[in-house]
């Protein structure tokens, strides 16, 4: 009943139809990755733990020991939890450029997609700060004075606006590379071939030829390597407010063969 209410109404269609076509390949994306982890579960269930993972399973696995040994080296002890979410991150942007490769707009391309993806950074980096300091956190708004409250409040919020223009940025500067470059393939084309062939059919035959590179550099290479910087430096800005390595509670044990084993003695 509600649902349809909703549907009736038309500042809800009008609201629909104006939304930019990023978002919607943004909820593309992300049912995409709801489909392939429910297929996972299901597989890794089904799946002899004394075998060793084949298919999409042991794809899946060099992936978590990938995030796994990253958190462990960008983020130190601690931090538990933090490799599936920066994995789950890390899958969604790098898809963000893949979609560029069947004609669909780049959700990174429109600021609010980044944006989004960087307050979720900021939300934990402040939420551990928090957690690590306690009370002792809302000291930085007053250092060294209580007239640099302002300009505090501001420097708290950077990374807000660094995490998502960098990545806005760098995905409209290839967006942008790309469409003017389709945009002089289609030019030569048409004079090549415009004298022969009907315009239409005359401007699409240089940028097939050209293209393919050139997006495998700008979606495949350019989004591994922003997926990677963003991922990075959201780990770096959390890792920051975190407790010293030291401080984090561990326990050691000694296994039936003798090595001696050092785990969280609690998550942090």
């Amino acid at each position: 009943m509600l649902i349809k209410v909703f549907a009736n109404s038309n500042w809800f269609s009008e609201f629909l139809h104006n939304l930019p076509s990023e978002i919607y390949v943004t909820f593309l994306i992300v049912i995409v990755v709801l489909i392939l982890g429910i297929i996972v579960s299901i597989k890794a269930r089904k799946a002899d733990p004394l075998e060793k993972p084949k298919g999409i399973l042991h794809l899946v696995e060099i992936l978590v020991t990938f995030f796994d040994n990253l958190k462990e080296s960008a983020m130190g002890k601690g931090f538990n939890g933090m490799a599936p979410y920066f994995m789950g991150v890390a899958i969604f942007i790098f898809l963000n450029f893949l979609v560029g490769l069947v004609g669909l707009p780049t959700p990174t391309a429109s600021l609010i997609v980044p944006m989004a993806l960087a307050l979720l950074t900021v939300i934990l980096i402040h939420a551990t700060s928090v957690r690590t300091n306690k009370w002792g956190y809302f000291e930085r708004y007053t250092s060294p004075s209580i007239l640099f409250l302002p300009m505090n409040i501001i420097s708290q919020f950077s990374p807000l606006i660094s995490l998502s223009f960098r990545l806005f940025g760098n995905t409209l500067a290839g967006w942008s590379i790309m469409t003017l470059i389709y945009w002089a393939l289609e030019m030569g084309s048409n004079f090549i071939f415009g004298f022969f062939m009907p315009a239409g059919v005359a401007s699409i035959w240089l940028a097939p030829l050209i293209t393919p590179w050139l997006h495998l550099y700008f979606d495949i290479f350019s989004g591994l390597i922003q997926t990677y910087v963003f991922v990075m430096l959201s780990m770096m800005f959390i890792a920051q407010e975190g407790p010293e390595e030291e401080d984090v509670p561990v326990q050691k044990f000694v296994d039936k063969a003798g090595n001696t084993i050092t785990t969280l003695a609690k998550e942090n």
